[in-house]
């Protein structure tokens, strides 16, 4: 059976439904994996997939409420998803401890670095003067700016070490690295775009949107392939 691939979804209020972009399931097929949506229940529904899944992707959405790093909420913080916020941040507590292989995006790095103990900025454009536009206006496939990728990560093994272009879809990023991770990747305006694992199991988180890339840049399928294999050696070992 191929890697049972989880992916967050998230919540819309008002209209009382999940939803996620067809373009993760798309990635993690393409990769050989099995992508199972998983619905943010609350932290109480976070367990039990623990028990299922063979790997976890944090999706991309919306900002994480400030509290969950000791502040309150400043000019430029967007609306937030209690339920969202409680469940992902519980569920990656879990990931880290059982060593599942986990893949964050976009708001899915933040999402790691917080759960880890780290922080972000609740909002670049006030707090980090001069910083680039990483919110594009452009298509989704479309790369808008730099990152340089640091020689001897996992990143550099599978996308290649010095400057990628990517695409940005954010005005939250990463600010104090949380312990056991280290960064992977930076913009030219010294933004994190990219944290990872220091030990030995696969943790990886980019601040860009590789899954609306790989089909036109084939070399960011290699993000997903990496947690599909990665997920497939966590089911060999505990089965």
């Amino acid at each position: 059976m191929r890697p049972l691939i989880g992916i967050t979804c998230a919540w819309e209020e008002e209209r009382e439904r999940f939803y996620l972009s067809d373009a993760y399931v798309r990635a993690v097929e393409a990769a050989g994996g099995l992508p199972v949506p998983v619905p943010c229940t609350g932290a109480a529904g976070a367990a039990p997939w623990l028990e299922v899944l063979d790997g976890l992707i944090l999706s991309g959405g919306g900002d994480v409420d400030p509290f969950y790093f000791g502040e309150e909420p400043l000019l430029g913080c967007g609306e937030v998803d209690p339920r969202r916020d409680a469940f992902e941040l519980e569920l990656v507590r879990g990931a880290l401890c059982r060593r599942l292989p986990l893949l964050g995006i976009c708001r899915g790095l933040q999402v790691v670095n917080i759960a880890a103990g780290g922080d972000i900025y609740q909002d670049i454009y006030r707090q980090v003067p001069g910083c680039l536009k990483h919110r594009q206006d452009a298509p989704r496939w479309a790369a808008t700016h730099g990152v340089e990728i640091k020689a001897g990560t996992r990143l550099a093994r599978l996308l290649g070490a010095g400057n990628l272009r990517v695409n940005s879809f954010h005005h939250q990023a990463v600010r104090r690295v949380a312990p056991g991770l280290v960064v992977a990747a930076c913009a030219p305006d010294g933004l994190i775009e990219a944290l990872e694992g220091a030990g030995p199991g696969f943790v990886l988180g980019v601040q860009w949107h590789p899954e609306a890339m790989w089909e036109k840049d084939r070399r960011f399928l290699a993000l997903f392939a990496a947690l599909v294999e990665a997920g497939r050696r966590y089911r060999l070992a505990r089965t």
